[in-house]
């Protein structure tokens, strides 16, 4: 990814992307992956319901931290083959100062399947 500004869009290409709350109920490692990575399981609440992603988040969070916490995630995208895993949704983050991820969360608990606007 560049750093360089994308583009300007409108405020309807905004709109068809689809950016939701959703906590972790499980996660799980996931050994195969090229670049260190766990298998998150996210409960969207009951209009999307429960995806699968993976996310290679191992730098700045262990399974234990991972459960509970609200993550913001693209629910709109088709799913995607990771490996032997078929990803659902694209969970979001940040890159720290040495390029690792640090998620996309919120600061107060919010009911799951809030949309980012």
């Amino acid at each position: 990814m560049s750093d360089a500004p994308a583009p300007t869009i409108s405020f309807d290409d905004f709109l068809k992307v689809d950016i939701r709350v959703g906590t972790v109920v499980e996660v799980h490692d996931f050994p195969e992956a090229r670049t260190p990575a766990f298998i998150l399981i996210i409960d969207f609440g009951p209009e999307i319901g429960t995806k699968k992603t993976s996310a290679q988040v191992t730098a700045h969070y262990d399974r234990e931290t991972l459960v509970g916490r609200q993550v913001a995630a693209v629910v709109n995208f088709p799913p995607r083959q990771i490996g032997k895993h078929m990803s659902e949704v694209l969970t979001l983050g940040f890159p720290d100062g040495e390029g690792q991820v640090v998620m996309i969360g919120v600061d107060h608990a919010v009911p799951n399947g809030g949309r980012l606007y």
